[in-house]
């Protein structure tokens, strides 16, 4: 259950950085930017970076584990994010508080995600060596 969750968490994470690509096309269609090479690098990497954390919410939704492994990396670096935004020149807590409660929570789904998973692993391959164990 906490995978599920979990999944639908981080893929609603990949939407906003999916709505952040968007918001770059737009900045870039308006000539709002200082370098047009640079906005279009940043826009071509954050959309890599939606579909990546995209991805992993498809794969955590079906129980594999290296969509568990990329949701982990990616709220770490959230939280990276997050505590930047409330330490860094320009700090506002407000927003790194933001930014770091829904990653801390979805962190924790995962990891108990990965818990659980490791838990039916070892129950299968009791089970698979109960069948295969001599006059069993």
């Amino acid at each position: 259950m906490s995978g599920r969750i979990a999944a639908v968490l981080v893929g609603l994470e990949g939407l906003g950085i999916a709505a952040l690509t968007v918001r770059e096309i737009v900045a870039i269609a308006s000539g709002d930017t200082g370098s047009i090479e640079s906005a279009i690098a940043l826009a071509v990497l954050t959309l890599v970076g939606a579909t990546a954390v995209i991805a992993f919410a498809f794969a955590i939704w079906r129980g594999q584990s290296w969509g568990r492994s990329g949701g982990i990396v990616t709220q770490l670096l959230i939280l990276a994010v997050a505590f930047g935004a409330a330490t860094g020149a320009f700090a506002d807590p407000a927003l790194g508080l933001a930014l770091a409660v829904p990653a801390l929570v979805v962190l924790v789904l995962l990891l108990i995600a990965v818990r659980d998973a490791g838990r039916a692993a070892r129950r299968q391959r009791d089970e698979d060596a109960g069948r295969h164990a001599p006059g069993a």
